[in-house]
Parts: structure tokens; C-alpha cells; sequence
């Protein structure tokens, strides 16, 4: 996955913040910052080790399956003058799935429903951002699974925003949607001997986002 090639630089990236900072004594706890939101803008990126893509999706009707995807890439811009200018793009790794059952997840990245191999990637870009109340937003875009591209809409809040003991500014996200796999393709299911299906068709997607803000290129 490449995903910053285009206009944000690898050095960029790399410069933004290590997964494991380096060790450094402090004192007291990190407190969210009041900060206003239009100190906020510019680029940011998604810490990967601090941050969760995840879905949950009902079972033979009386359980939920839990997962997520452990390789991703996310770049985001955001407008804390007009949040409604601000815009996000994610690509997940179709064989980073992981449920914590391993023949369950061969079978979710086989051809019966995200068929990794010949689709190696999920991508969500936005297209439009509106405010739907304090530190609540909702974003809208275009999210493609085997290569079927779909309108969605994330509701996005927003938690807050730090300066770490090791000086990387950091912003924080939760977001959630909800999708019927098979306006994307994913269609394999079983019925149930007292009806209904194996597998429901409404699938809960979560985020949990840790952005730090990037550091231009020298």
C-alpha cells in the first residue's frame, strides 16, 4: 500500500512519529487540550499502533463476530476554520482481517466474501463534510470493496486534541457506520433451520482514530 504518494511525502510520514516513541521520563498525565479547533488545521496522519478500523456483524442471530484490520493507511486534512473543507482517505489491507479465529479469517479473505487475492484493498474517500452538532460530524464518501464503489456516510466525533510528553501533537476521532455487505458484492450466507440467516447482512463498521500532525518535508 501507497497511499502517500501523491501528496504527502514518505519522509513526511516517517518524520510524523515513531509507533513506539522513545523512552523519556515525565511527570502528571497528558491533558486534553481546549485548543481551538482552528489551530487544528492542516495534514494529519493516522497512527496506526494507536488507532483501530473494526467491524462487529450478527451471527446465527443470537451472537456477534468482532474483527478488524490491522494494515491500513489513512491521510486526513482537516479544517478547523470550515470542517466542512476537511476530507480523509483510508486504504485497508484486505489480508490484515483477523477475528482471532484463523479459519475464520481464511474464509472472510477467500472468494466467498472479500477474495483478497484478486482484491487486495478497501479504500474510503471523502466527499463531503457537514457539521451535525458540537464536535459531531458527518462525513461522506465513497467506499469501495471488490472493486464496487458505494456511498457511505461516517458519523465522526470528535474527542480532542494533545501535545504527548514527546512533543507530537495528536488528535483523536471515534467514528462509526453501518453497511449491507451485499450492495458490495458480499453475498454468501446460509439459512437457518428456524429461518433466518447465518450471517446478517448489516455489517457495524468502527473507528477509532489516533492522528498526529505531519511534519512537512524538509
Amino acid at each position: 500500500m501507497n497511499l502517500f504518494s501523491r501528496s504527502t511525502s514518505r519522509r513526511a510520514v516517517a518524520n510524523a512519529a515513531p509507533a513506539v516513541p522513545p523512552a523519556r521520563e515525565t511527570s502528571g498525565a497528558v491533558a486534553v487540550s481546549d485548543t481551538g479547533l482552528a489551530a487544528l488545521t492542516g495534514e494529519w496522519i493516522v497512527d496506526p499502533a494507536h488507532s483501530r478500523i473494526g467491524f462487529s456483524v450478527r451471527h446465527a442471530m443470537v451472537s456477534t463476530v468482532r474483527g478488524a484490520f490491522t494494515e491500513f493507511e489513512s491521510r486526513l486534512y482537516f479544517d478547523g476554520r470550515d470542517p466542512r473543507r476537511s476530507r480523509a482517505e483510508v486504504l485497508l489491507s484486505t489480508t490484515s482481517v483477523q477475528t482471532g479465529v484463523e479459519q475464520r479469517d481464511d474464509h472472510l479473505m477467500g472468494r466467498d466474501f472479500l477474495d483478497a487475492r484478486t482484491y487486495p484493498h478497501i479504500r474510503f474517500a471523502s466527499t463531503a463534510v457537514e457539521l451535525a452538532g458540537p464536535d459531531v460530524y458527518r462525513m461522506i464518501g465513497d467506499l469501495t470493496i471488490r472493486d464496487i464503489t458505494r456511498p457511505v456516510v461516517l458519523e465522526l466525533t470528535y474527542i480532542g486534541y494533545v501535545t504527548d510528553p514527546f512533543g507530537y501533537q495528536r488528535a483523536g476521532f471515534d467514528g462509526t457506520t453501518t453497511i449491507n455487505r451485499s450492495e458490495w458484492g458480499l453475498t454468501y450466507n446460509a439459512r437457518l433451520a428456524e429461518g433466518g440467516a447465518l450471517v446478517s447482512e448489516k455489517v457495524r463498521l468502527q473507528f477509532d482514530i489516533a492522528a498526529i500532525r505531519a511534519v512537512p518535508a524538509a
